[in-house]
């Protein structure tokens, strides 16, 4: 990086937006094999904050592939890169003062670490979307397990690369075991109960 750049202080404050929005600002870390119900479970809760008039967004790992990260693949550095990317956009949407729900598999514990490690402390939820290999690939909403099984998907979280479970996430959401009204309900209550919504 360049010794010529200088971080410019923005004229107003995290803490102003949150003030003017009635809420605090957050990340949702929705993190799980493929078709564990990320996606659906962030969108989900997202729409029972704009019910509630709470600024919210989604930044879906599918989504994100087609923009600002199109170029990286699924070798363990561009998964690092493809986080690393969305951690920082991320915390730009904290400072906005938005709730902002990731939906991405994210594998490993040291990536989302580097994330958590990027917002103050409270800042970042780890939302554990808990569901069985043989359930997800059941489920297989994209077809990508049987491509993965076939040979034709290498790097395949679950099969063919590993996936680092959350050692102490602060939800565990069992989408095999809850429905998804049900998980997002839960997802909010813990939001209302430790005062980042009213």
């Amino acid at each position: 990086m360049s010794n010529h750049i200088v971080w410019h202080q923005s004229t107003i404050g995290k803490e102003e937006r949150q003030g003017k929005n009635k809420h605090k600002s957050v990340i949702l870390w929705f993190t799980g094999l493929s078709g564990s119900g990320k996606s659906t479970l962030a969108n989900a809760v997202d729409h029972l904050l704009f019910e509630r008039n709470v600024n919210s967004y989604v930044l879906d790992g599918d989504n994100i592939r087609h923009g600002l990260n199109k170029g990286l693949g699924f070798s363990d550095e561009d998964r690092k890169e493809n986080i690393r990317r969305i951690g920082e956009v991320s915390k730009l949407f904290v400072d906005a003062g938005v709730i902002t729900s990731t939906a991405f598999i994210s594998p490993f514990r040291e990536d989302r670490d580097n994330v958590r490690g990027l917002v103050e402390s409270g800042e970042f939820i780890e939302v554990y979307v808990k569901c069985s290999l043989e359930k997800c690939e059941e489920r297989d909403p994209k077809g990508l397990y049987k491509k993965a099984r076939a040979g034709e998907i290498p790097d395949f979280t679950g099969i063919s690369s590993p996936y680092e479970e959350p050692i102490s996430p602060e939800i565990t959401i069992e989408t095999d075991v809850l429905s998804i009204e049900e998980a997002a309900n839960r997802v909010v209550q813990y939001l209302k109960e430790n005062g980042i919504i009213q």
